[in-house]
């Protein structure tokens, strides 16, 4: 089951099966189910785009490798408004950065799982999902991040 939901940074698809958030995507793809996760879920997504949610309260489930569900646990690890670097994560998963920064770029739920929030040790690294880079540094302003971008 799919639904469209209005954001800032463009439209946004989420999906749902068995009772559980697996995908978020950036489409103009019209979707219009009604079941009451992906109600829950835009409501949510809603309020953290109006500045009055800092988290998501919805049941997950990330597909792939134990180490993917990691790189996942990581990113949901990291508070609104911080920050961690690809590093960082990569040394408490005992895993090369680069490996982190794939499973970031595969992270299934982008917001809801805040991978905007992993940094490269020198610069913003990347951002996979629609506007690029852009994208990530409006979140990271939008949750008040953005101080170490100047």
């Amino acid at each position: 089951m799919k639904r469209s939901i209005p954001s800032p940074y463009g439209p946004l698809v989420v999906t749902v099966e068995d009772g559980a958030l697996t995908r978020l995507t950036w489409s103009g793809v019209r979707h219009a189910d009604e079941d009451p996760l992906l109600l829950e879920a835009e409501a949510q997504l809603a309020d953290y785009f109006a500045g009055a949610r800092q988290g998501f309260d919805l049941p997950l489930r990330v597909e792939g490798s134990e180490f993917q569900r990691a790189v996942c646990a990581a990113m949901l690890a990291i508070p609104y408004g911080h920050t961690r670097t690809y590093g960082q994560i990569a040394r408490d998963l005992g895993a090369p950065a680069q490996a982190v920064g794939q499973g970031c770029g595969a992270n299934p739920l982008p917001i809801v799982i805040p991978c905007h929030r992993v940094l490269g040790a020198n610069g913003l690294g990347g951002f996979s999902a629609q506007g690029g880079i852009e994208t990530k540094v409006a979140l990271l302003r939008h949750e008040g991040a953005a101080g170490l971008l100047i």
